[in-house]
């Protein structure tokens, strides 16, 4: 055993020497190597999203044993969850009235379980919330994906509600991440439930962004005309492109400790 972990030991102490660019470099480079074994592996890739709803709701359920069983959400952040619960709410109304499929059963799901987790952090477990390191204004980022999804949204036949709906949803979800990690900035210390929560986060929105992507080039950019028309395709990329490497740092480092 100690001989298989020397090789990834002095791997790790190689590319912790180096400089930021070439981090990110290698970065880049380990992510494009994965989509490829991806697009191997996986041949239905519309699996990939399911899989990214499933790795959600492990982590969400994380969560749940970390409320009930140890008795405190210390290290939480209400807002994130608040905000989660906030897209989850407006996809699902976008689902009902736009399209009905299985993406809705798994956000219907998705949804009860992170209203649960808000009803605990607010009611059984207040007196241990961290209020005063929960201290993200979320207007900063609520405000921004209003704005933005009025003036970039699907070109569609939809009602112009319909739409700017589903563009906030997917502009929200990119960073309601943000209150979270400004958590456990604060804190200074990750509790391990936390942590393994947030590495879910970051392994859910990978393959949601893997899945975008390799769709893309499976259709040869047929999907991006299927969308719309416009910069709205090119923004639903990007926002999980945002998302994916917001938690990149963060899931780097957990697998490092």
């Amino acid at each position: 055993m100690k001989a298989a972990t020397r090789p990834i030991h002095a791997v790790t102490t190689w590319v912790r020497r180096q400089p930021p660019k070439v981090k990110g470099f290698l970065g880049v480079v380990s992510a494009m190597t994965a989509l490829v074994l991806l697009r191997v592996i996986v041949h239905d890739h519309d699996n990939l999203f399911v899989a990214a709803e499933a790795v959600h709701s492990l982590g969400i359920s994380v969560l749940i044993y970390k409320l009930t069983k140890e008795r405190t959400c210390a290290g939480l952040s209400l807002k994130s969850q608040e905000l989660t619960a906030l897209f989850l709410a407006v996809r699902l109304y976008c689902s009902f009235v736009m399209e009905f499929d299985i993406h809705t059963l798994l956000d219907s799901a998705t949804l009860v379980t992170t209203l649960f987790v808000i009803y605990m952090i607010r009611f059984k477990l207040k007196a241990s919330y961290m209020d005063d390191k929960d201290n993200f204004a979320i207007y900063y980022v609520v405000i921004p994906c209003v704005v933005l999804s009025v003036l970039i949204h699907p070109s569609t036949h939809h009602h112009i509600i319909n739409k700017i709906s589903w563009a906030f949803c997917v502009y929200l979800e990119a960073v309601s991440v943000l209150p979270q990690l400004r958590v456990m900035q604060n804190t200074k210390i990750v509790e391990p439930f936390t942590a393994h929560y947030v590495f879910a986060l970051g392994i859910a929105r990978f393959l949601s962004c893997a899945h975008w992507v390799l769709q893309v080039l499976d259709t040869r950019g047929r999907l991006l005309t299927a969308l719309g028309y416009g910069f709205w395709p090119i923004m639903v990329l990007l926002s999980e492109i945002v998302q994916t490497f917001i938690l990149a740092d963060f899931c780097y480092y957990y697998v490092k400790r």
